[in-house]
């Protein structure tokens, strides 16, 4: 029977692998965007501004607070890593989402589960970084190596976990070779990307990756069903017929493109205290965009719930890059 010792979670935004300097480099992009989703409705930059004129976000735009916050990420994710090399687990699930980089509207599964023997991770080519929207190609190396790289899957893990998963009436989709997708990445999604290089090291240890739509409508599971999916993730590992000890790994989140406290705070709380009401009453219409991606945090403390385990909350930081409020929120948090 295997044993969950770890879990993890961190935010996996390019601002954390951006210099703080050029924090800006989105702006741009955030002012021509009139697809901004912020509680439940959809904005323009300038509509942000209005809408959120009391808070006075212009105050958040600093090279002070740029450089604390950056700085405080850092450490964040220097002490995860850390955790995770003292533990050294045997085998690794990692909860991620994908963003049109392996599934497109060919084929868009809720949940798939990735058995295959290895996992390629490989840097773009010279024409894909040429096309990339303003502000992301700087932060390349913070999901993808500077040269090809094939890390260890875990296909007898992930095959059993499938067959569980099934079992508890959840009809996963399945993989051994990583779709071509929308040709946006040459290989892995960056939300597992960043754990391979920024939790992991570059030292990757056989996993399985679990990619849930958490962004894209109309099959986006909904909170409670994604606690559910945790659930049956928790005994799936646990029924798994080896003596090994596993980490479970959730990647992205808080809230973004457009950062909101007031969802973040009451998430984290309801996360430290094991509380699923907490996540799951949340309007699913503030579970939107890039802040979708707490859900991949969901399950994970349903597991992390249900093995007993307790939360550190390492830090939170809210990293707002213009006054209407867009950026990233970024969480970091572990499970022993």
């Amino acid at each position: 029977m295997a044993r969950i010792v770890l879990g993890l979670a961190t935010s996996h935004s390019p601002m954390l692998t951006t210099p703080w300097e050029q924090w800006d480099g989105r702006v741009a992009a955030d002012r021509q965007n009139a697809d901004l989703r912020f509680r439940g409705g959809t904005y323009n930059f300038d509509q942000l501004i209005e809408l959120r004129r009391d808070e006075n976000l212009g105050r958040e735009v600093t090279p002070e607070l740029w450089g604390a916050r950056h700085l405080a990420c850092q450490t964040a994710i220097a002490a995860l890593a850390r955790k995770f090399e003292e533990t050294a687990p045997d085998a690794v699930v990692i909860i991620g989402n994908d963003q049109h980089e392996l599934f497109t509207e060919e084929n868009f599964p809720a949940f798939s589960v990735y058995w295959g023997e290895t996992i390629e991770n490989r840097p773009r080519t010279a024409e894909q970084t040429a096309n990339l929207p303003p502000g992301v190609a700087i932060a390349e190396r913070g999901h993808a190596p500077p040269e090809d790289a094939v890390y260890p899957g875990h296909p007898a893990f992930g095959r059993h976990i499938i067959e569980s998963l099934m079992e508890a009436e959840f009809d996963v989709g399945q993989s051994v070779k990583i779709p071509k997708g929308s040709g946006y990445v040459n290989g892995v999604s960056h939300a597992f990307g960043f754990i391979y290089r920024r939790i992991m090291n570059d030292r990757v240890i056989p996993n399985v990756p679990i990619n849930l739509n958490t962004f894209y409508p109309p099959n986006q599971p909904t909170a409670e069903r994604f606690y559910k999916f945790g659930k049956a993730l928790k005994l799936a590992i646990d029924s798994w017929d080896g003596d090994k000890t596993v980490a479970v790994i959730a990647s992205g989140g808080l809230s973004h493109f457009v950062i909101d406290e007031t969802v973040d705070r009451p998430v984290l709380d309801a996360l430290k205290t094991n509380n699923p009401a907490g996540l799951t009453t949340i309007p699913e219409d503030h579970y939107q965009s890039g802040t979708s991606e707490i859900k991949n945090w969901i399950p994970l403390s349903a597991v992390m719930t249900d093995a007993g385990l307790d939360m550190t909350l390492l830090d939170y930081v809210p990293c707002y890059r213009s006054e209407a409020g867009t950026g990233n929120a970024m969480g970091f948090a572990y499970w022993e």
